[in-house]
């Protein structure tokens, strides 16, 4: 090949790529997902940005606009230090550059010839550097007073929807914009509204869904890092920042933090055709995802301030940490119903009586922790049921469906759940009215053992804001396209669904298969002893469970040491082959010697928790002992049954506990300190709203969270408060500068 056919082959991919990834301003509908919005190269004009190099501050980039600021042409001062022509703003901007500046930016106020009070606003770029913003200063800074007034009535909440009817009214109180509404992201992307506070004249958006569309997922990730997104007019004009390419290397500037940042082109074409002039949009950031955005629509050109941006992050934070804390409540409500079916099972087993009927044991006892409306237990050929469900040969072909589910890729451990199976599995279409909807958890690694819910079709009426499938409209050459022109609320009869499974509900599914599961193996465990024969399908269950597990014979002699166990014990550490033998392996061994003294002798059953010997230098792994002599009749012993539990999740939350209760009195000296400079009685109630709100969330997550959760959450919780911290500290500081 020669070399321009090859020049030419580069140039198509470079073209390739450029498509895939279109720079700012350049996407289509069709490649919008992966426009380069962070790297805008322009800004809005209410303000004017100046990118520096680090350290000597000298000026890289500046808006075309920055004469209207400082007077000066832009191409003047490219190259010079910023102190060496003005020197008000160079001691500014220097007295800021040491902070950390990479997630949160911080603020002065300068006052400048042409435009006077000026807040600069400063942050760290990922591409290097340091980007400067230039605003003019706000006319009104929010009370500490008035942010913990709010903050009082954000913590009142006690259910879900009450909060965001909350935060949607406090939102408007403070911001002034015609309508404010909290909006819901689900699994899918797509967003519905799902409280609003309006002007009374607008037309309501309550109810309304959006498709994922509307918000590309390049969109949704800068959400995450740029908590607040401000478009003070969709009329305005670009102003572009030169030279480009950036001086040093080419490099664009990420501009991912800068307030001023130029929005998409298509967005702002969407604003437009809205009717909406201005936006603010606040981030709610929950577990470290998504949860939804504060939306903010204006009539008119409107800009959020440095000092009102902040206090709007602060209150979002607070809600999000509330949104944590009541979605944890609700999650450990259904704990203790899971609870009560486990220890109706265990006495079931205890007694020798069927486990199967403890499991249905109770009006609705395993209806009311999912919401269905009935439910199957398939195990060793045995269906029982509750409720509302579909014939025996259909729950088996279900089970059948699901073991292929298995076959091509779905773990065993994993629940399973759909809102419309008959959609999943067409073959399920005539079942619709019994079992639209299904929650799935395997009860063993035998095929055709599952625990099914069920949910039948419930024939809605979805409002969508503007068709869903027509995201964009096609001018009259087939060649202008554009965002959908009409958002007319657009009806959608959705039929073959079931009502959408929750998260908590799903964790409950998950919780009470794992349960069964467990009992489920205990129970072929002591089997396995009394009738050896035809024990091989229980034994495989034992051998291949992922539970550390032990069986004796009456004497202590060990009869299987199941692989989970080996892989638990430290490398090189042979095996166990009696009762015996058992103490060594753990620390405290005079008290686990004593443990199963009475285990075997007196048929004491043991529950507790032990600590297993590690490596030198390793932390002692912390089980959870389960132990039980198995009777064949009265009287008659034939073995002991000895299962464990990692306990691992567990001690890392009580470490996290820890660590909390430790950062939340650090975080109560670090507010105090940052409030010192703004003492009065209005300041120490904020101080004092934000640790409530702050061990409130800790309360509850703590009381409601799974173990294996629950560090995850608290860390969230905790580095939430550091954020709030750091908030105030610019709060203050801007304050501070406004006296």
């Amino acid at each position: 090949m020669s070399r321009d056919a090859g020049s030419g082959s580069d140039r198509d991919l470079s073209g390739y790529a450029a498509a895939l990834s279109p720079s700012f301003g350049r996407a289509s509908l069709d490649n919008c997902e992966r426009e380069q919005i962070h790297l805008a190269g322009s800004i809005q004009p209410h303000g004017a940005l100046l990118v520096l190099r680090e350290p000597d501050l000298t000026i890289q980039q500046v808006s075309e606009n920055l004469c209207a600021v400082l007077c000066i042409p832009p191409r003047d001062c490219l190259g010079l230090a910023l102190a060496a022509f003005m020197p008000t703003l160079g001691a500014a901007v220097r007295s800021l550059a040491g902070e950390q500046l990479d997630h949160l930016p911080m603020a002065v106020h300068v006052e400048l010839p042409v435009t006077g009070a000026c807040d600069v606003v400063l942050h760290r770029p990922a591409s290097g550097g340091l980007i400067v913003e230039i605003e003019r200063r706000g006319s009104a800074v929010v009370s500490a007073g008035a942010i913990e007034e709010r903050l009082r009535r954000i913590i009142a909440c006690g259910d879900l929807a009450a909060l965001c009817d909350e935060a949607a009214r406090v939102f408007r109180e403070l911001s002034g914009y015609d309508r404010v509404m909290i909006y819901r992201f689900d699994a899918e992307g797509n967003g519905a509204v799902v409280a609003e506070a309006r002007r009374d004249d607008l037309e309501p958006l309550l109810g309304n869904h959006y498709p994922a569309s509307d918000i590309p997922n390049i969109a949704r990730r800068l959400y995450l890092r740029n908590r607040v997104r401000v478009l003070a007019d969709v009329m305005f004009a670009p102003v572009p920042i030169v030279p480009r390419p950036a001086p040093e290397g080419g490099v664009e500037p990420d501009v991912s933090l800068a307030t001023l940042r130029s929005p998409s082109p298509i967005h702002v074409q969407y604003l437009k055709n809205m009717g909406v002039r201005a936006t603010l949009v606040v981030s709610l950031v929950v577990d470290g995802l998504l949860w939804g955005l504060i939306s903010c629509h204006h009539d008119t050109a409107r800009v959020a301030d440095f000092g009102a941006r902040v206090v709007y992050e602060l209150l979002a934070e607070a809600i999000a940490t509330r949104i944590a804390a009541l979605e944890s409540f609700v999650q450990s409500q259904l704990e203790f119903v899971v609870r009560r079916i486990e220890l109706r099972m265990i006495a079931a087993i205890g007694r020798g009586d069927d486990w199967r009927s403890a499991v249905f044991d109770g009006a609705h006892s395993l209806l009311d922790p999912l919401r269905a409306t009935g439910v199957a237990l398939l195990c060793e050929g045995e269906c029982r049921t509750e409720g509302v469900v579909p014939s025996q040969t259909v729950l088996n072909e279900i089970a059948a469906w699901m073991d292929e589910q298995a076959i091509h890729g779905l773990p065993r451990n994993r629940v399973f759940a759909s809102s419309a199976l008959s959609i999943d599995a067409p073959r399920f279409l005539p079942f619709v009215d019994v079992a639209s909807g299904l929650v799935a958890t395997p009860i063993s690694a035998t095929r055709g053992e599952y625990l099914l819910w069920f949910r039948p079709e419930v024939v809605r009426t979805i409002s969508w804001g503007g068709d869903p499938s027509k995201p964009v409209e096609v001018g009259a050459d087939l060649q202008t396209i554009a965002p959908r022109q009409s958002f007319a609320q657009w009806c959608q009869r959705v039929s073959g669904t079931a009502l959408a499974w929750s998260a908590a509900e799903l964790a409950a599914g998950r919780m009470i298969g794992e349960t069964v599961s467990d009992l489920v193996l205990q129970f072929r465990a002591a089997r396995m002893l009394i009738a050896e024969h035809g024990l091989h399908h229980a034994t495989r269950e034992v051998v291949q469970s992922d539970h550390p597990m032990l069986i004796a014979d009456a004497f202590g002699q060990l009869l299987l040491v199941n692989p989970a166990f080996l892989r638990t014990m430290p490398q090189g550490s042979a095996p166990p082959h009696h009762i015996d033998d058992l103490p060594a392996l753990f620390l405290a061994p005079d008290a686990i010697r004593r443990r199963l003294t009475d285990l075997c002798h007196a048929r004491r059953p043991w529950r507790g928790e032990v600590m297993l010997r590690m490596p030198s230098g390793t932390e002692a792994l912390p089980l959870l002992v389960r132990a039980d002599a198995v009777m064949s009749q009265p009287g008659v012993t034939v073995g002991y049954v000895i299962l464990f539990t990692d306990l691992s999740a567990r001690r890392d939350a009580e470490r996290a506990r820890r660590d909390f209760q430790e950062s939340i009195a650090e975080g109560q000296r670090v507010i105090a300190a940052r409030l010192g400079r703004l003492e009065g009685e209005a300041e120490s109630r904020l101080r004092t709203a934000l640790l409530e709100n702050a061990q409130l969330a800790a309360l509850e997550i703590a009381d409601g969270v799974e173990t294996r959760d629950m560090a995850r959450r608290l860390d969230s919780v905790r580095a939430s408060m550091q954020r709030m911290a750091d908030l105030i500290a610019r709060l203050v500081h801007h304050a501070g500068r406004a006296a």
